[in-house]
């Protein structure tokens, strides 16, 4: 009669759930970040702490995927950084100055109504709200830092710290005010720097050929004195609204230009040049009659009349310009050094002043067709100016066509901008640019490629355009006196940062305009004098946030557009700060702000498509975590009907982060997401198991070769991912755990196990292979860390010697070394054969159950036939558990194979052959090994576990 033996069982009890509940995450999340970052910030050792110095999101709007992917970066490596004993330091900052914020405070109409005060004051509280909500929905990823420490750009102490930055430039004499062209947005209403541009590929320009007389004895000069009537310059603008700033027109002296007959006139044309003009010249298909050919050296001197500056206006110059070219155009190229900067360049080393005739909203001024100026006043540049220009100038006008090409973009108005001279204030680049590039060959860069990019951004400038025209920002500590000159130097800012220590930076823009106090008795008389009303570039307020720390910074980690913007800003100021010091010292303390330097990419959809307000694809970090984005869970028999979203919650949107390779762009969506569930849900049955099957007398247990082999090769995988971690590698870390955890973890081990876990001793090394398990995890999916920690069995917990995982040091000993029964060396030496072994014998079990001539592996027996007399005498040593690691009921070495067995499956493989055939004894009723000596008979390893009076 048979009879249940589940009781004798130790089979695996765990209250630990098979998904997350929500309601408990809150709790979790501050134990394992907010607990945890104050707990090692007074544990761990404060002599070399690890700073990661945090990249300002901006405060404006809602965050969504690629804010998560960011924090999420820093967390992994703070919290492997815990790991390896150091003491991390990371305060949350925000950029809360600049235009989308001022714009989103106030709409640019009433902008233009209210004070300068008033707008300071809605634009505070509209970054104030937003950092308190970004802040709330950081804090929901599991990141940790000093989030009570957070720092702002528009608190009070940074913008002291920012200004007191300036007055050391100033003092140095890298910053000055010049008038000369610049980035200007119409459509904000001030300067730009590049880093503030993006480029439309599809913008659209009304491009034209357009001549312009040459006057003076010309004729004469080019030996055309059988020609008529006049003789012109051709150019061709893909902006013609500049025509009326145009000062000179530049040849290259070393090109050759031809004159061109065109009825009774004569045009010039660089011979380069000639096939596509003489289109519009002379029309498809003509011959062109070149009435003489002449170097470009020799066109420079002659002089035109631009018709635009009126009937008073003196002749222009034909120039020598180094950046003419035949590739387009005419080969002779309208400067408007007003509008351009290589004209600029070209023009002011020639003494020749640029003007550009447009105001603060991109229209025309009364200067621009001093004849008539009622015919350009008003007209916006970029909405008919060119044609109102090109109407003007008549049967000047040669050719005009639509022409598509790049053009620059306010990246915030995502409105074309337009280059026009200005005052403004800038900083000198290039007196420190060496200095800067020669910093970032001690900065290590992730990816490598990074290193090249920052560099060309460096090098390609030259200056920095610091100023801008808003009220929402730290303000240029500038005095003006009744002339409209500038004065500012170290002594009337030192005057200035005081009043603002005292009165608040508010002040500025608050008090009267001719208010004494803000002018210090060396300048004299105060009413002569008033304040500036230009805020310096946001670029310039986060770029200074390096002055809040006492060293250089471990890690600066932000995505790839930051090259341009927070790490080049970052760079210049504190290379600028130190020009004049002994930069061999202040290079050894690190001239660079940043030891290394970590870039991401951005968030794609599904689809690969960038994530965008205008394209509806973005996706909240909150839909990655709630599960929004998979199909609902199934509902249970007799459970609620309505469905459940498969939330995961935090772990799955750092799963996410750290299984991307973040230095390209990432998709998300729900085919990458479904991956990530199930990840999340293997390691979640993978804890409950080793947490359900842990006895606290497997600790005195004795171990086995199989446990081992366990050790090895969870030495071996925490190796890998240690490495990969401290590389910054994480989905290459990533993919090594879950390698081990399907294949070496799960599918050998633990099945191997179940056995002596349910059955025998209860032994085995589960507790050590579950905490490195947890340690591999910890970086990357903590909530989840600290839930297992929550279940695990009281005995341990009540161990004093057992720290949280979370708390350990990775490469601590996870057991005791006096234990191992195995060396090490002779264990790896076995591995390889073993496993190949193992491989191929469950190969021919598959086999065996496509045949249907077994259901469990336990139902058969096995027969190793080894000629190799290595792999045969490592086999013969382990016999006694081979059967326990190959799960199968007998394993036996060059074994006579018996005849006329009742089935037999065999299979050569790299050390011989295999032979599978059916069980040598009876099933045992409890453990369902074949190892019995009759049917319904329990097996002698049960009878002694069960105990005596078992018949």
């Amino acid at each position: 009669m048979s009879r249940t033996w589940a009781s004798t069982l130790r089979l695996p009890k765990s209250t630990f759930p098979p998904r997350p509940t929500p309601n408990q995450t809150a709790d979790r999340i501050q134990r394992c970040a907010d607990n945890l970052y104050k707990w090692q910030a007074t544990t761990r050792a404060e002599n070399d702490p690890f700073i990661l110095h945090d990249g300002p999101p901006y405060a404006n709007g809602d965050l969504h995927a690629g804010h998560a992917l960011n924090k999420i970066l820093k967390d992994i490596i703070l919290r492997v950084n815990v790991q390896q004993g150091r003491r991390v330091e990371y305060i949350p900052g925000w950029d809360c100055h600049g235009l989308p914020i001022e714009l989103k405070a106030v709409s640019a109409a009433d902008g233009k109504k209210m004070s300068p005060g008033a707008i300071r004051k809605a634009a505070r509280k509209l970054a104030a709200k937003t950092v308190l909500k970004q802040m709330k929905s950081f804090r929901t990823y599991a990141v940790m830092g000093d989030w009570e420490g957070r720092w702002t750009t528009m608190d009070k102490g940074y913008e002291i710290r920012q200004l007191r930055l300036f007055q050391r430039l100033v003092g140095t004499g890298l910053v000055y005010r010049k008038y000369k062209p610049v980035y200007w947005s119409p459509s904000s209403g001030t300067a730009l720097a590049e880093a503030e541009l993006e480029y439309n590929e599809e913008h659209v320009s009304r491009a034209a050929y357009v001549r312009f007389r040459l006057v003076g004895d010309v004729k004469r000069h080019l030996g055309l004195d059988g020609v008529n009537g006049e003789v012109y310059a051709v150019v061709w603008t893909t902006t013609p609204w500049t025509l009326p700033a145009n000062r000179a027109v530049a040849v290259h002296d070393e090109l050759v230009y031809h004159v061109v007959k065109v009825e009774e006139d004569a045009v010039l044309v660089a011979e380069g040049c000639l096939e596509r003009v003489a289109k519009v010249l002379l029309g498809e298909g003509a011959v062109p009659e070149i009435l003489a050919t002449v170097k470009g050296s020799q066109l420079s001197g002659l002089q035109y009349v631009n018709p635009l500056r009126g009937k008073k206006a003196e002749p222009q110059p034909i120039i020598h310009g180094p950046f003419v070219t035949a590739d387009s155009g005419s080969g002779l190229v309208h400067c408007a050094p007003g509008h351009g900067f290589d004209d600029y360049q070209v023009c002011s080393a020639l003494g020749i002043p640029g003007s550009a005739p447009v105001d603060n909203d991109g229209v025309f001024t009364d200067e621009a067709f001093p004849d008539e100026p009622a015919k350009l006043t008003g007209v916006p540049v970029l909405e008919g100016g060119g044609t109102a220009v090109l109407g003007l100038l008549g049967s000047d006008v040669l050719d005009v066509q639509d022409y598509k090409h790049k053009y620059p973009y306010d990246w915030r108005s995502k409105q074309p901008i337009i280059i026009r001279a200005t005052a403004q204030w800038f900083a000198d680049v290039e007196s420190i640019k060496k200095h800067a590039l020669d910093a970032l060959d001690e900065v290590r860069f992730v990816p490598e490629g990074g290193k090249k990019r920052l560099e060309a951004f460096v090098k390609g400038r030259s200056e920095w355009c610091i100023s801008r025209q808003r009220a929402w920002g730290v303000p240029i500590p500038a005095l003006y006196d009744a002339q409209g000159y500038a004065v500012m130097n170290e002594e009337t800012i030192n005057h200035i940062i005081l009043v603002m220590e005292e009165k608040g930076i508010d002040a500025w823009w608050n008090d009267e305009e001719h208010d004494s106090s803000w002018v210090p008795a060396s300048l004299g008389d105060p009413s002569q004098y008033t304040r500036g009303k230009d805020t310096m570039d946001v670029w310039y307020d986060s770029g200074s946030s390096w002055t809040q720390m006492t060293d250089q910074a471990d890690l600066y980690l932000e995505g790839s557009d930051q090259h341009r913007g927070w790490f080049q800003s970052s760079l210049l100021t504190r290379v600028a700060a130190h020009v004049g010091q002994n930069l061999a010292t202040t290079s050894a303390l690190g001239l660079s702000p940043f030891k290394t330097l970590i870039t991401h990419g951005f968030t794609l959809d599904k689809d690969g498509k960038k994530m965008s307000k205008s394209l509806g694809n973005i996706i909240s970090a909150a839909e990655v975590m709630d599960g929004s984005l998979l199909p609902p869970l199934k509902a249970k028999k007799g459970g609620n009907a309505a469905s459940t979203k498969d939330a995961l919650g935090p772990d799955a949107l750092r799963l996410w982060v750290a299984g991307s390779d973040y230095t390209r762009d990432i998709v998300l969506g729900e085919p990458v997401l479904r991956a990530i569930h199930q990840s999340l849900i293997k390691y979640r049955t993978t804890i409950k198991m080793l947490l359900g099957s842990m006895h606290e007398s497997a600790r005195a247990a004795p171990l086995t070769a199989l446990d081992h082999i366990a050790l090895v090769q969870l030495k071996e995988v925490m190796a890998t991912v240690g490495t990969h971690y401290e590389n910054y590698e994480f989905n290459n870390a990533i993919s090594a755990l879950n390698y081990w955890v399907a294949n070496h973890l799960s599918a050998f081990y633990l099945e191997a196990l179940k056995d002596r876990l349910y059955c025998a001793d209860g032994g085995g090394v589960v507790e050590p292979i579950l905490m490195g398990l947890l340690r591999m995890l910890a970086p990357i999916t903590p909530v989840l860390v600290e839930e297992a920690w929550e279940h695990m069995p009281a005995w341990l917990k009540n161990d004093k010697s057992v720290l949280h995982p979370l708390q350990q040091l990775y490469n601590a000993p996870l057991i005791d070394p006096s234990r191992l029964i195995y060396s090490e060396k002779d264990i790896k030496a076995a591995v390889p054969a073993l496993m190949h072994t193992h491989a191929n014998i469950k190969h021919v079990l598959e086999q065996a159950r496509t045949s249907k001539l077994l259901g469990s592996s336990l139902q058969c027996s096995v027969i190793l036939q080894v000629q190799d007399e290595g792999v045969r005498d490592l086999l013969t040593k382990y016999v006694d558990e081979l059967e326990a690691m190959f799960v199968v009921s007998s394993v036996r070495i060059n074994a006579e194979i018996p005849d006329q067995p009742e089935w037999h499956l065999q299979h050569e493989f790299d050390h011989g052959v295999i032979h599978v055939l059916p069980p040598n004894h009876a099933k045992c009723p409890r453990c369902w090994r074949y190892v019995a000596p009759v049917e319904d008979q329990l097996c002698g390893r049960c009878k002694e576990v069960v105990g005596d009076g078992v018949d």
